[in-house]
């Protein structure tokens, strides 16, 4: 049986690739899609395809009129309604992917808490791109050996939140694995404090938004007279999330609580 899917951000950047492949897939099968600028028409059609029998919902509770056609929300919309969605989702009894960045930790602890409860299942990643978990995964690796760290956060000039849903998750997982060593307390820095950045879970982060950047983080590791980046970079297109999130829709059928990234869900945490 295929896995029948809502989509919510069906005709953004990345939610229309993902629900393109969606449509063209055995394994899953659309069963809805939430966009409120198109509501009400097909979303085959208004992907410039063929109709494809769903019609665009402007809301949750509109596209979740009989909940037990959908058993997966993929949510690719914006870090303002998100939290909101994903819990009125649980409480239909739906399975989450969160692809939104912009959610806190303690976002995230009370939508585990919620799923957990519910015995329901939610994955999110601030980016499930394979090769970005993969460079989530070999900074947390480093993290155990090297204690000094910062992290860079590249976008476009009008990303609306910033740290990256990837960097602050990064940073939040980095402060879980080990304890990042300051020579230089950031309250005791001669100037404006801002100029170092903002402490997420003990890394500083810093967010350059400008002209002709995409999207991309790097993890600089340093040591006496050595220095360690690992960084990812990724192109203009939405192609490299669909992989990773229809593999976490196909997993989150069997999980119950909260798997934050992409990487835990390959490796398992460290």
């Amino acid at each position: 049986m295929p896995i029948r899917v809502c989509v919510a951000g069906a005709t953004g950047w990345a939610g229309s690739l993902v629900t393109r492949r969606i449509l063209e897939s055995q394994d899953f099968l659309l069963a809805g899609a939430i966009a409120r600028n198109q509501a009400g028409r097909d979303i085959g059609e208004a992907l410039g395809g063929l109709a494809a029998g769903v019609r665009i919902a402007g809301s949750l509770d509109e596209a979740l009129a009989t909940p037990a056609d959908v058993d997966v929300l993929i949510d690719y919309t914006r870090p303002d309604s998100v939290k909101a969605r994903t819990l009125a989702a649980l409480e239909w009894g739906v399975r989450v992917v969160i692809g939104t960045s912009g959610l806190t930790a303690a976002d995230y602890a009370e939508i585990g808490a919620r799923a957990a409860a519910l015995r329901l299942g939610v994955v999110a990643a601030g980016n499930f791109s394979i090769t970005a978990a993969l460079a989530k995964h070999c900074a947390l690796i480093a993290a155990h050996y090297l204690p000094y760290w910062e992290i860079i956060d590249y976008a476009q000039a009008d990303k609306i939140d910033a740290p990256s849903g990837t960097a602050r998750e990064v940073a939040e997982a980095l402060g879980e694995i080990a304890q990042n060593q300051l020579a230089l307390p950031v309250e005791q820095t001669h100037g404006p404090r801002e100029a170092r950045g903002a402490s997420i879970g003990g890394s500083q982060v810093h967010s350059l938004r400008l002209p002709s950047y995409v999207i991309a983080f790097e993890t600089i590791f340093g040591l006496p007279d050595e220095r360690l980046t690992i960084r990812h970079d990724a192109g203009s297109g939405a192609a490299p999330y669909v992989a990773g999130t229809l593999l976490a829709a196909a997993r989150v059928m069997g999980i119950t609580g909260l798997i934050r990234g992409l990487d835990t869900l390959l490796f398992g945490s460290e």
